[in-house]
């Protein structure tokens, strides 16, 4: 089963964290939380979800895990000022692991500058910047790019998210 790399901070937005987590963790795989510090709680910008950290990013190595997962809400912004947290995304779409990132989470991916050519949706204040990326904006539910990059624009498209997520690593077989 897979070790799902989470880059995760304040301000996520609470369903689209849980929602797939729960998915991927019914599936089988494991959820690993990472932001910029470990040995911390980071909470939802809704208030209503609190998650422990798992690893400060100095603490883990891209190598080590199968997928990476990205939240939206506020916590994409607020990580990608980081070289190491976006570093670690890059590693992962030049790899051509599968990467899932829903609502704002393609923002780290931008910043990652890792989607000229690719074929993304995501909340739709950020097309703009996503085509300006390079990438092909699809406004639908879910659009899974290469059998590789799972992406989603809202939470009422977590069923579809979730779906594809969880089809895509069972496809793999990780």
């Amino acid at each position: 089963m897979a070790k799902v790399a989470t880059l995760i901070t304040d301000l996520f937005e609470d369903i689209e964290y849980t929602s797939p987590k729960e998915a991927l963790e019914e599936a089988g795989h494991t959820v690993v939380t990472i932001d910029k510090v470990g040995n911390k709680a980071v909470r939802g910008k809704q208030g209503e979800v609190r998650v422990e950290i798992d690893y400060g990013i100095d603490d883990v190595n891209a190598d080590d895990f199968d997928a990476l997962f990205i939240p939206g809400g506020f916590s994409p912004d607020l990580l990608r000022d980081d070289d190491r947290v976006v570093a670690f995304a890059k590693k992962f779409m030049t790899d051509m692991k599968p990467v899932f990132a829903i609502c704002h989470g393609p923002q780290l991916l931008i910043t990652a500058r890792s989607l000229e050519g690719r074929d993304i949706t995501g909340y739709k204040s950020i097309q703009v910047d996503l085509e300006n990326a390079g990438a092909n904006f699809h406004d639908q539910e879910v659009f899974v790019c290469q059998k590789q990059l799972v992406t989603s624009r809202t939470p009422k498209d977590l069923p579809a998210f979730n779906r594809e997520i969880v089809n895509l690593l069972k496809e793999k077989e990780l």
